[in-house]
């Protein structure tokens, strides 16, 4: 099973991040399982989205506290907690201009200035499209083009356009 904590703040894409991956795992036939979990319901607050992936049936409804990914989509959220989550081999994939201040914490970082992808793409700084391209790009998970189906089946028209764009060019840029 894989497993995958996304870390956001209300109103960035957290969740929906973790609802678009585990749509299409499912159009690939794969099992999977996403979830929230957040305190106070405000925008900016912390939100933690959760999914797992598998090829068999998930039974197990609980929180990931051991995850095989790490997706930091604010960098002011990164913490030694968020270390703590991954698993020993696991991948922090984090939104950053400067990834290196996080490989001497934790060798597997990954960077991705998906802010100012989405920036120059959305005309706004919501990032969860980029990290999925990006996730794609790294983990072999899911399909690039299962992410724009689930895209094309759960966004709102007028989002789906811009939004595979971000996907593909964070995919292209992450060089793995």
């Amino acid at each position: 099973m894989c497993e995958i904590i996304w870390y956001g703040r209300g109103g960035g894409g957290a969740f929906t991040a973790a609802r678009l991956l585990g749509i299409a795992a499912s159009l690939e036939n794969r099992y999977a399982l996403a979830f929230p979990t957040f305190g106070p319901e405000r925008r900016g607050a912390l939100v933690l989205g959760f999914t797992k992936l598998d090829d068999n049936k998930i039974l197990d409804r609980s929180e990931i506290v051991s995850a095989d990914f790490a997706i930091v989509l604010d960098e002011t959220l990164f913490s030694n907690d968020v270390i703590k989550a991954l698993k020993p081999n696991g991948t922090l994939l984090i939104n950053t201009k400067d990834v290196s201040k996080y490989t001497s914490i934790h060798k597997k970082s990954i960077g991705l200035d998906a802010t100012t992808l989405a920036l120059n793409i959305l005309k706004k700084p919501i990032v969860n499209t980029a990290f999925l391209g990006a996730f794609s790009a790294i983990s072999k998970e899911v399909s690039l083009q299962a992410l724009q189906n689930a895209i094309k089946k759960d966004m709102r028209a007028s989002l789906v356009e811009k939004n595979i764009e971000l996907l593909k060019t964070s995919y292209e840029s992450i060089n793995v």
